[in-house]
């Protein structure tokens, strides 16, 4: 890994760990039944949500909140949006 470091991205959070520590993580989300991306030679981890957290946030049939911005580069959030119709389209190239 990178300078024996791994950079783990849990929930919005950003953390750089020693590698030992943040491999120790991983592993416990893991076992919690969290899904885990892992890519050892670039030293970053992202860790989701359990499954029963992803139920429990699509029975609201609520969309997360999230902000993005536009060409001019000004922020808007979806949850200013809220009780409006919204269309998001996304798009990626890999």
């Amino acid at each position: 890994m990178p300078g024996d470091r791994l950079t783990i991205l849990d929930g919005g959070r950003v953390d750089e760990l020693p590698a030992p520590d943040g491999l120790a993580l991983v592993e416990r989300a893991r076992a919690a039944g969290r899904p885990v991306a892992l890519d050892r030679e670039e030293g970053a981890a992202f860790l989701g949500v359990s499954a029963a957290e992803r139920g429990r946030a699509l029975a609201t049939l609520e969309a997360p909140d999230f902000t993005l911005p536009d060409l001019d580069g000004r922020l808007h959030a979806l949850s200013a949006q809220r009780g409006r119709k919204v269309l998001l389209v996304a798009y990626a190239s890999w």
